[in-house]
């Protein structure tokens, strides 16, 4: 085949086994640095183009429209200043020629040069047409670099045949590198570049030729019996396990299929089982215990109940699986019965028999032992309770049995398991439902998009356990930098205020921090932080309400007044929005701008307007009558909205003021000379201040 100017380029690392949980980011590395290097060196022509190939064998990409040789790149570079290069006859200088010489243009005349500023005197440049690259040379060099700054989890040191030491993540067998059907001769870790590359262990004939570049994938698949492409493989085994599921629901989070689809280059499903007496136990424990110890895929029925059937994907092809199937339910069974054992000896103790012993457990050496800190929640979850109006004597409980299960068998196995196995231990314990539902309903929001606890009494030691969190630990001084956050401090401040806006708590942020900090009085090293704590809040609260779609203006201006009830914060953000749409929002937006200005000026005048009061004697002219006596209508109408929490309508309401606003500026001079005047006018803007930002500051709405 004749060889053209720029085709597909195949590269291919061939191994042993991978770590699993770091091929795709091995693999996507291994891709995209080649490739980006490639483009760096002009080596691409057009847009970059490439696909990323991942196996549990195997590191490779193909690229397409590679050139065999990058293009001639026309270059201008500084020889010297004329100053050096020449001397006082204009004759050329010994440094000239040696610079000349060393750019590779021992014969180039001065004449040949061009004359020319660099910006602080005048200088030679010298212009010239560099060959490109070759695809051998960038390739080689685009390789090293890359193979040198692979995401490697563990470098492993091995020999080679001929006994030098080579380090990678795992030995290296081969290189196969096609642009189009042509070997580049390129190499790696003391390997040279061939055609041939080699297929499933057990599946295939072994060496595999790859004729042409494009045809690599299909090749592996079809000789080789492997799957090179990840997210293909990945589809096939999700289409499998669906196929195999017959109606019933596959447990496949996103991570176990990437660990499976690391694992095998040609994968099988088949489906096995487990005895029946095995569902007794908590469905979590099983379906924790099979993924994470055998990598299996657990099937529940359509109400979400565990069935006795597995399935699992295997590296093997076969039409007689009896002997895989058989093995398999063989290694799962005693990971099974260990769970039994487990939950049968830990129910053998009850939860509140549990609590005690969390003294022999250290929560942080400046905050005491775990036994202090629940102390401290259970406090602060009763003063909660009491606040929302909830059940305090079960919210104390919960709080009580919170974390007891840290101390259980199964959650010593299983740690991702911690409250779930609580709820189950409460409910045998014959706890309230609702303390037992807390037990695990207190994590939550676990994360971005978690469910928030269900029960209100959750949902009150869920608060207390965050709360605790985040003021004990900013106050021993372990705020997040940058962005290390080891105690998860932002997610504990975003779940806060998740739930207190989501269900609309009643409850004073402030009061919140001020309630959690008084549980560390017998603590002298934690300090109050209070303050700092709530510019924290506010800052995850604005990146929570930008995600939910409100600008940064709406957020500016409700956030301005620093509220510390967060329940009605969407309905003053959705307010905001609907009165910046009105005719005349720019207009009042404008004024109450300036009136904030005026204000901040004016000693001895309350910028709320409340401790000033408007003379109506004092009022002359007839814009600042017409203002009072429209702002003397529209006041009532704003506050009996705001009552009624209807921000929409207490904003509205500001419309009528924009008329005699705009003439009171135009018509009235607020630093009258005379001071009575002055004073009164002040009162006046001080009162028309207080109405227009009774929801937000609208200044904020200003262009």
């Amino acid at each position: 085949m004749t060889h053209s100017h720029h085709a597909t380029l195949l590269v291919e690392l061939l191994t042993e086994e991978l770590p699993p949980k770091a091929l795709a980011r091995l693999g996507d590395a291994f891709a995209e640095g080649i490739a980006q290097r490639l483009a760096a060196r002009d080596l691409i022509d057009g847009e970059l183009s490439f696909e990323r190939h991942a196996t549990p064998r195997r590191l490779a990409v193909t690229i397409n429209n590679v050139r065999a040789v990058a293009p001639e790149k026309h270059v201008r570079e500084k020889v010297l200043p004329v100053s050096v290069a020449l001397d006082a006859n204009g004759q050329p200088t010994a440094p000239l020629a040696k610079k000349l010489a060393a750019l590779g243009f021992p014969d180039f005349s001065v004449s040949n040069l061009e004359r020319a500023s660099d910006g602080k005197a005048e200088a030679f440049f010298l212009r010239y047409a560099a060959p490109g690259a070759t695809l051998a040379e960038g390739l080689q060099t685009a390789l090293d670099e890359t193979l040198a700054k692979l995401p490697i989890p563990k470098v492993m040191t091995y020999q080679r045949p001929d006994g030098t030491n080579v380090q990678f993540v795992r030995p290296v067998h081969r290189l196969t590198v096609l642009h189009e059907d042509q070997i580049v001769p390129v190499s790696a870790f003391g390997i040279d570049a061939d055609d041939t590359t080699l297929g499933h262990r057990f599946l295939s004939e072994g060496f595999v030729q790859i004729q042409h570049a494009d045809a690599y994938a299909q090749t592996l698949r079809d000789r080789g019996h492997v799957i090179a492409h990840f997210a293909d493989r990945k589809n096939v085994i999700r289409s499998h396990l669906l196929a195999h599921a017959n109606g019933d629901q596959v447990v496949m989070p996103d991570a176990l299929l990437d660990e499976v689809t690391s694992l095998v280059e040609w994968p099988v499903v088949y489906a096995c089982r487990f005895e029946d007496e095995f569902l007794q136990v908590p469905q979590e424990c099983l379906i924790l215990t099979m993924q994470t110890n055998q990598k299996y895929f657990a099937l529940t029925d359509a109400n979400g109940k565990l069935r006795s059937r597995f399935l699992i994907v295997s590296n093997i092809e076969t039409d007689t699986p009896d002997d895989i199937i058989e093995g398999n339910e063989r290694v799962v069974r005693p990971r099974l019965a260990d769970a039994k054992f487990f939950f049968e000896q830990d129910k053998k103790k009850p939860l509140a028999d549990r609590v005690p012993l969390l003294a022999n457990v250290v929560y942080h050496n400046k905050l005491g032992s775990a036994l202090q800190r629940v102390e401290r929640i259970e406090a602060l979850a009763g003063e909660i309770a009491a606040l929302t109006g909830g059940d305090v004597a079960l919210a104390k409980r919960a709080a009580r049995l919170a974390k007891a299960d840290l101390l259980t068998d199964m959650v010593g196995e299983f740690p991702e398991l911690q409250g779930t196995m609580g709820t189950y231990y409460a409910r045998h314990d014959g706890e309230p439902e609702d303390v037992a539902l807390a037990c695990s309903e207190h994590y939550q929001p676990r994360f971005s998009g978690d469910a928030l606890p269900a029960t209100a009494t959750g949902t009150t030691v869920a608060l207390a356990d965050k709360l605790e969190t985040l003021v004990g630990i900013w106050g021993i001084g372990l705020h997040p930098t940058g962005e290390k956050d080891p105690f998860a401090l932002r997610r504990h401040a975003l779940g806060v205020l998740r739930i207190l806006i989501e269900k609309q708590l009643p409850v004073d942020l402030v009061e919140l921090l001020r309630a959690a900090y008084r549980q560390f009085a017998a603590i002298p090293n934690v300090a109050d932080s209070t303050a700092a704590l709530y510019e924290f809040f506010m800052d995850r609260l604005r990146g929570l309400l930008r995600e939910r779609g409100y600008g940064i203006g709406e957020i500016d201006a409700v956030l301005a007044l620093g509220p510390t009830r967060l329940d009605d914060i969407v309905a003053r953000l959705d307010a905001v929005r609907e009165f910046a749409a009105l005719a005349e929002a720019a207009s009042l937006a404008a004024a109450n701008k300036r009136i904030s200005n005026i204000l901040k000026k004016s000693e001895g005048i309350a910028a709320n307007g409340a401790d000033a009061v408007v003379q109506a004697a004092l009022l002359v002219e007839s814009a600042e009558k017409a203002l009072h006596a429209q702002l003397e209508q529209v006041t009532p109408r704003v506050q009996s909205q705001l009552a009624q929490r209807k921000y929409t309508g207490a904003l509205s309401a500001l419309a009528a003021l924009r008329e005699p606003v705009d003439t009171f500026f135009n018509d009235v001079m607020v630093n009258a000379e005379d001071p009575a005047l002055r004073a009164n006018r002040l009162a006046l803007l001080g009162a028309l201040h207080q109405q227009m930002n009774c929801v937000a500051d609208i200044s904020r709405l200003a262009a």
